[in-house]
């Protein structure tokens, strides 16, 4: 028998989904398993969004759309930038796909030779390092420190820049360690890659969700740099839409054209519905937004306080998206029940057999001494499983 693919063969599963099915296996054996894995609200889709995607069935808007997207929805995105980002785009620098996840990838694939060097920070997002490598990209990695917050600096990324970097992939508010760059910070950054003849894809899907007065800032909207960043958004995590699916991608028009040109042969267009649901939450007064997040800041501070009084652990405080990601390995090399825990991965597996809790381990983030533990779940949630964290660290010895 010939063999499989060589390079697909090469794609290792992603690890926050592989947990979350596994939770759910355990809970259909009959497990109480609280998990802190998954990445997304567990606030329902508003209302008003809803509505706009019943009508759309009702109006039987269910056919294709133009691969692009439909006019409608563009024509909004065009605007949210104009309005929120300082980002001047017309239609023909927008591309709508399936998930931001499909727009990153669209956009990597339609910049990258076999070769090139990609640059991002770990800790880092799990689908970064395996999307080069379907490009057949090399992925250069800037390792930072919990005492930094887990953020670069100019200095990191001037000594990751070689002759064969094509792009720097930026990502804040940042999954898993929710950092959160500030304008000057990402201007000291700019100051970097202004002379250079490099892409900068810019990951912004968190950018509502931030805390203690943190202010979003699109590096794109720097001028030097305008016509060489793509930037990426979608409605999954701001408008708890994550089933629907719509992620969208903004730049020069000559890559936006190409990455259309791979979507139109991997899934066409995005779902009409779906599209139709998303122009309308983007239309929408944010209040729903405003109260997810003051949610999420009560959640925040909540499991912030308990983490940082655990001996043991190192907690920074996020000042985005919905996760703490914090060190763990004071724990390594201890055991209960002739069990020892060695690494993320160990820890993690302790705890769901121990514990019934659900975190993911910071080496699928690239970053082995930590673990990310989501609060996109219940206050009464987390306490218990702060509460059952707390017992099963004592009996590690």
């Amino acid at each position: 028998m010939s063999e499989y693919s060589k390079l697909i063969f090469s794609i290792q599963e992603s690890k926050t989904l592989a947990i979350t099915s596994l939770i759910k296996k355990l809970r259909a054996e009959g497990k109480e398993i609280l998990s802190f894995s998954a990445g997304e609200p567990d606030f329902n889709t508003p209302e008003y969004i809803k509505s706009a995607a019943i009508s759309a069935i009702n109006n039987n808007q269910t056919k294709y759309t133009p691969v692009q997207g439909t006019t409608e929805l563009i024509e909004t995105i065009v605007e949210k930038f104009k309005k929120e980002n300082n980002l001047l785009f017309t239609n023909e620098n927008i591309l709508i796909s399936t998930g931001a996840k499909q727009s990153l990838y669209n956009i990597i694939l339609a910049l990258c030779n076999p070769g090139d060097e990609v640059i991002f920070q770990a800790p880092y997002w799990v689908s970064y390092p395996e999307i080069t490598k379907i490009a057949q990209a090399k992925s250069v990695i800037i390792n930072t420190d919990i005492k930094d917050n887990f953020k670069i600096n100019p200095n990191l990324l001037k000594q990751a820049i070689t002759e064969k970097t094509k792009v720097f992939l930026f990502n804040t508010p940042s999954n898993p360690t929710g950092a959160v760059y500030s304008k000057s910070e990402i201007l000291d950054l700019a100051e970097v890659l202004i002379n250079k003849d490099i892409f900068i894809v810019s990951d912004e899907i968190y950018e509502k969700i931030l805390f203690g007065g943190e202010e979003h800032f699109s590096i794109g909207s720097i001028d030097e740099l305008k016509d060489r960043t793509i930037t990426i958004n979608g409605v999954s995590k701001a408008f708890a839409m994550t089933g629907w699916r719509i992620g969208y991608a903004a730049g020069n028009k000559d890559i936006i054209k190409l990455a259309k040109n791979l979507q139109s042969h991997s899934t066409s267009n995005a779902s009409s519905i779906s599209q139709a649901a998303a122009n309308a939450a983007l239309n929408g007064d944010g209040k729903e937004i405003s109260k997810m997040v003051e949610e999420f800041n009560l959640r925040r501070n909540y499991i912030v306080k308990e983490l940082q009084s655990i001996e043991g652990i190192n907690c920074p405080t996020p000042k985005g998206a919905f996760y703490t990601f914090f060190d763990v390995s004071n724990y390594y090399n201890k055991s209960f029940n002739n069990f020892t825990v060695i690494d993320s991965v160990s820890f993690c597996n302790y705890l769901i057999n121990e514990a019934n809790i659900g975190l993911v381990p910071g080496v699928a983030f690239g970053n082995d001494n930590c673990v990310r533990m989501s609060y996109a779940a219940s206050m009464d949630d987390i306490k218990e499983g702060i509460s059952r964290l707390k017992d099963s660290l004592l009996k590690l010895n």
